[in-house]
């Protein structure tokens, strides 16, 4: 079974291919152009046809995707997509959607420039996080790294008393290999790469770890915990009372402390270093202000007594999670991790974020519903071999951010900003 060391000896595998980053940059910058301080996509303050119609344009051009289906100029009427991710259907909701980039990201997997699909009705969103990314675009792109992977499943059994349990577990422990097997029956893609147990009285939680490929994997890990858990209690020579294939353990769109020191999806870190020059002209605040309101912030937030220490990850991932047909809900566990802002000596500032929690997929579940796919398809993010280069897309666009927001904060214009982006008019 993997074990911490596992781990840690996969994790720096991946590390070790970035020996080269210097040349993966080269071969970005060969490919794409380092633009002037002017964006290449067309912005603007509100929403117009004309407008519109210049992005979609320009996204075709740049990408040669047509977003025929977000647009409308397709009409939905295949039902039977559906299925599996709706009951009791009615209708669409229809949920605005901007593009921000291009994010330049320099991953293990994820290797140029994207334009990022943002489903969100926040006013200065949008605007703040194609900030974050222009800003890091013009510092040459941010280093994002997939480094390990699990998703977590973790059923309860309660016993008579804690020498009955014991017997069990141990029975339990020596069964990993046909755990493997049973996995491997129950799903064409999960992997079956950790035990743990937890002991509270005579209650059993035993936690599976799997690798669930390209899919986010809830359903693909509870599949295949119940035909496990239906062996071991056709199987084992001491019965518990009862059992449930949950026993609220696993940190399932749940904030907790046990995935944040671990992992539960995938764990991605993503950093930048940008210039004095960069800060003042595109973030409009100086690296000194920013690295300060890092350090105050993050006493404010300790003092909180949150899961982690970050500015607004929830607003990013919730508006790319719609727009991408990820399941929504699992925010509550994906927003969580650590931003950190530092100045460094020759003046620049150094920024990075960790995601230990981020649970996203680019097969099954709402990912091949018509306007998400076609946004998976945009960042050529859809389907199998994908999912490790959209989760590192996703921590530069978290960074991206976390950059703007700060830098809003720490200059004084965070609420000007909402006051001009977020308000209506009339």
């Amino acid at each position: 079974m993997a074990s911490s060391s596992d781990k840690a000896s996969k994790a720096l595998h991946i590390l070790e291919s970035f020996n080269s980053v210097e040349g993966i940059i080269e071969k970005i910058k060969n490919h794409t152009t380092i633009p002037s301080k002017n964006d290449r996509l067309p912005v603007e303050l509100n929403a117009s046809e004309e407008g519109t119609k210049k992005r979609m344009e320009f996204v075709a051009n740049e990408t040669g995707k047509t977003m025929e289906f977000l647009t409308g100029k397709k009409k939905f009427e295949d039902f039977k997509q559906l299925e599996g991710n709706i009951e009791n259907y009615m209708g669409m909701s229809m949920i605005p959607t901007g593009i921000i980039g291009p994010v330049r990201v320099i991953g293990s997997a994820a290797q140029g420039d994207f334009f990022v699909p943002l489903a969100t009705s926040e006013g200065a969103l949008v605007a703040s996080y194609h900030r974050g990314a222009k800003a890091c675009y013009l510092a040459g792109g941010a280093t994002s790294i997939c480094i390990v992977e699990g998703v977590q499943r973790s059923p309860v059994f309660k016993f008579t008393n804690i020498g009955e349990l014991g017997l069990f577990l141990a029975w339990v422990l020596q069964r990993v290999e046909e755990f493997k097997k049973i996995t491997e029956s129950s799903s064409r893609y999960a992997k079956l790469t950790d035990l743990k147990a937890n002991i509270e009285g005579n209650h059993l939680i035993l936690t599976f770890e799997y690798h669930t490929g390209d899919a986010s994997g809830q359903n693909m890990v509870t599949l295949c915990t119940d035909a496990i858990c239906k062996y071991i209690i056709e199987s084992a020579p001491v019965k518990p009372l009862f059992w449930f294939i949950e026993g609220n353990y696993s940190s399932d769109k749940k904030a907790t402390v046990l995935s944040f020191t671990n992992v539960r999806g995938k764990k991605i870190t993503t950093e930048v270093v940008l210039s004095e020059k960069i800060v003042n002209e595109v973030l409009k605040s100086t690296p000194e202000a920013m690295a300060e309101y890092w350090r105050s912030s993050t006493m404010g937030i300790i003092q909180s007594g949150a899961v982690g220490a970050q500015g607004h990850y929830a607003n990013g991932l919730t508006a790319l999670f719609i727009a991408t047909g990820q399941d929504a809900a699992c925010v509550a566990e994906a927003a969580t991790g650590i931003t950190r802002m530092e100045l460094n000596k020759d003046g620049s500032l150094y920024a990075s974020v960790t995601l230990p929690n981020l649970i996203v997929g680019t097969v099954g579940g709402g990912t091949s519903l018509p306007t998400q796919k076609e946004c998976l398809e945009l960042m050529d993010c859809y389907g199998a071999g994908k999912s490790r280069k959209f989760a590192e897309i996703c921590g530069a666009v978290v960074l991206a951010g976390e950059l703007s927001i700060a830098a809003a904060l720490s200059a004084g214009h965070f609420s000007s900003a909402h006051k001009k982006f977020g308000r209506k008019n009339t």
